[in-house]
């Protein structure tokens, strides 16, 4: 057997400023420089990164950005392309050097690997499907599908005709789907006959027909037996959502018309995908991202800033990228947008902690062993759960090719990086006391034999990266070939001194993309994320609207981001936009590119709802959510809707719930319930709330605890007061955080000063 050629490696970022130096003589000092640049100079920067991924469109666009106006900018006018054809791009190259494009794995085992043609097959058969019943671009079709490799197939195949996606998780209860799917009236629906979950199954086809019987603009249902075993069982879920057609038979198609299916070429703005976040008021916020802004903002994102390479490139050799999501949430965007970049997803499908009766932490470890992953991506409750139940990672197997791991959708604690670190280190340790190490079989296949000098230091080298020994790559950017000094070695994770390199995130749905982000270059601190992002223009704001550096702000971002949503569905005049993130501070104020106001036109800044800290370094902490939304573990909700399931109950007068997410505090979100006269909040009862919470929406969001109160605060206007509540709660004084005289209850107030009280000597009695 021959020893296989590890890839070096180099970071991506480093290779891009290879080419801003290269290609635009442009040199940065330090990456804060770079940043500044990045924020100023939008035109200059957006269409560099046009440039170096190598965008393709069939006509030319007449300007970058083309009024800078917060909400309404324009980008890229003229310009054409679709996400699918990205992806596709990717196919011939990926799969003559031997990589696949999706594996999958479920709980029960069951494994999935598609190749890169195969992918493109079945796109194309299903994309032909939905022409044929009548997909025009700008229909939406609904998605009600886990995490599979099916589902990638069905979006890509959605809009690669110019339809609309809009995805549902299966573990969402028909209430929840409908307040999504009833507003983007869609004319498809894909879904599922069930799904596997902490070692149970769930049956999934009375919503599916709930979802239909409700839905009166769905034309067409397309089915996948994902619980289905054998073919009987397939026959009986078929006959039992009919009509309806097979996924499996759609797929299966092979002709003519499949191999010489193209995806259309769409405007820029062209309606990609409708994601769902959630207020504390009203039904959850349908959003409509771009392709041309997914595209062009992932790239940064995943390959820049996650260092996710390309898998067939010789710099990132067989890169696996794996990040651990359910499709109800914004990461399963994220890990699919690994396809973009012609890299292999490796998508699970499951419980990350095993069962209620066997947990198991080591689950999702193992998988991640067995397949080679090179970048392992999680939730930071999964991070924070490893810590707790003491996994040890040695007895996972072999996590040599493992150099990241990305954390997103919650604050990530010091103890659980340094959990991470720690563990990493000794298993370094263990390999570098291996005398005859033997080769690794599977992931690093032989490379391509390259000549040619290592990348030049600080970006400041004579030749572009990509240029040396040659080669370019038309379906990606230039690679190099050797980390830059003050790594440790051309394979070492975190390029300092051998640690893992965290990659820890934070953005959002909304964006669909990360404000701040990660940096293989740059120090890491545990606890801290490293920098904001290339392009995004973010800074911590005070209550009077001026930026600080080294104090809690409000997250905001100054300029635009293509990838920032282009409308919400059934929004007249945009308002409900304008409401959700535009209206907190004056139009024009911190509007100017590089500082200072502009005029009323310019329209205001991005307010995202984060509590955000910015380091004099420039690295930064999210200390959770700075409104009432729920987000239990990286999954948001708004308050209302688990208001409309616990207030249904006709033994429930009122409700309050409030998420206590924060940085350094437990996550702890406690429901409060007023009661009809007579009736006691005993263990039936809690049953009961727990129940509807869990069918209406999803388990996911149970409360921690539920108390029983003799009323909720509210103001003059009979609004809830969850956010006083919740800052009481997490130990601000309460004449900091509400006015009384502006309460229509001001006496209720004393028992909940009491319980923050109880709650705060519990915590330091522990």
């Amino acid at each position: 057997m021959s020893e296989t050629k590890a890839a070096p490696f180099t970071p991506q970022i480093r290779l891009y400023q290879n080419w801003l130096t290269e290609q635009r003589g442009l040199r940065f000092d330090s990456y804060d420089a770079l940043w500044r640049w990045s924020i100023t100079d939008l035109d200059a920067f957006w269409q560099s990164v046009w440039d170096y991924f190598d965008l393709h469109s069939p006509t030319p666009h007449t300007a970058v950005l083309e009024k800078n106006t917060m909400p309404g900018t324009r980008w890229f006018p003229g310009a054409q392309l679709n996400y699918a054809q990205q992806v596709l791009r990717h196919v011939e190259a990926a799969h003559a050097a031997g990589f696949p494009a999706i594996v999958g794995r479920n709980e029960k085992g069951q494994h999935t690997e598609l190749s890169w043609p195969e992918l493109r097959r079945q796109v194309a058969a299903m994309a032909l499907h939905l022409l044929a019943q009548g997909v025009l671009p700008g229909d939406r079709v609904a998605a009600y599908l886990p995490n599979i490799a099916q589902t990638m197939v069905a979006f890509l195949a959605t809009v690669s005709v110019g339809g609309v996606w809009s995805l549902c998780a299966p573990d969402m209860g028909t209430h929840a789907v409908l307040d999504r799917f009833r507003q983007i009236e869609p004319k498809v629906l894909i879904a599922c006959d069930g799904v596997t979950y902490g070692g149970r199954d769930f049956d999934r086809l009375p919503v599916v027909a709930e979802l239909r019987a409700a839905l009166p603009t769905v034309r067409h249902v397309v089915l996948h037996c994902n619980l289905a075993a054998d073919e009987s069982a397939q026959q009986a879920a078929l006959a039992s959502a009919a009509p309806c057609t097979s996924f499996a038979s759609v797929c299966a198609r092979d002709d003519a018309a499949v191999a010489a299916f193209e995806p259309l070429s769409l405007p820029f703005d062209h309606p990609l995908w409708i994601v769902y976040s959630s207020g504390t008021t009203g039904l959850p916020k349908p959003i409509v991202h771009g392709h041309g802004g997914v595209v062009i903002v992932g790239m940064v994102n995943v390959c820049l800033h996650n260092d996710v390479g390309c898998s067939y490139q010789p710099n990132s050799w067989g890169e696996r990228y794996h990040w651990y999501s359910s499709t109800g949430w914004v990461m399963w965007n994220a890990q699919t947008g690994g396809l973009l970049g012609g890299t292999t997803c490796v998508i699970y499908d499951g419980n990350p902690g095993g069962s209620k009766d066997k947990p198991d932490w080591t689950v999702l470890w193992r998988f991640a062993a067995e397949q080679r992953v090179s970048f392992f991506g999680a939730g930071a409750a999964f991070f924070a759960n490893c810590l707790k139940a003491g996994v040890d990672l040695s007895t996972c197997g072999d996590l040599s090719t493992v150099r990241a791991l990305g954390t997103t959708g919650s604050p990530l604690s010091e103890d659980a990086q340094n959990w991470g670190t720690q563990q990493f280190r000794r298993l370094a340790e263990a390999r570098a006391n291996t005398v005859h190490p033997e080769p690794v079989e599977g992931l690093r296949q032989a490379q391509p034999e390259r000549s040619g000098e290592p990348a030049p230091l600080g970006g400041s080298g004579p030749r572009a990266a990509g240029e040396r020994g040659g080669d370019r790559f038309t379906a990606g950017p230039p690679q190099g070939e050797s980390a830059p000094l003050g790594g440790s070695g051309p394979r070492a994770a975190g390029e300092r001194g051998g640690d893992i390199w965290w990659c820890n995130i934070s953005g959002g749905t909304d964006l669909l993309g990360a404000f701040i982000g990660g940096h293989r270059e740059l120090p890491q601190i545990p606890g801290r994320m490293q920098c904001r992002v290339l392009g995004a223009a973010v800074e911590a704001w005070n209550e009077q609207g001026q930026p600080v550096i080294d104090e809690v702000g409000e997250l905001v971002c100054t300029q635009p981001i293509p990838a920032m949503p282009l409308y919400f569905v059934g929004d007249v005049d945009h308002q409900r936009l304008i409401g959700s993130y535009f209206d907190m501070y004056p139009a024009g104020l911190g509007r100017k590119p590089a500082g200072g106001d502009l005029d009323k036109s310019a329209g205001a800044v991005w307010r995202h709802g984060d509590w955000l800290r910015i380091y004099p370094d420039g690295s930064c902490v999210i200390y959770g959510r700075s409104d009432a939304t729920i987000n239990r573990h990286g999954l948001r909700m708004g308050t209302s809707e688990l208001y409309s399931a616990v207030e249904a109950l006709p033994e429930v007068m009122d409700s309050m719930v409030v998420d206590l997410e924060y940085l350094g505090k437990e996550s702890y979100m406690p429901l409060f319930v007023v009661l009809r006269e007579g009736i006691a909040l005993d263990a039936a009862m809690k049953a009961r709330l727990n129940d509807a919470i869990r069918t209406a929406l999803s388990p996911r969001f149970l409360p921690n605890a539920i108390f029983q109160v003799a009323e909720v605060p509210r103001t003059l206007s009979g609004k809830k007061q969850e956010l006083p509540i919740k800052k009481l709660l997490l130990g601000q004084p309460l004449e900091k955080v509400i006015n009384k005289e502006a309460m229509a209850n001001p006496g209720c107030l004393d028992w909940y000063v009491a319980f923050a009280r109880e709650r705060e000597q519990a915590h330091h009695g522990r």
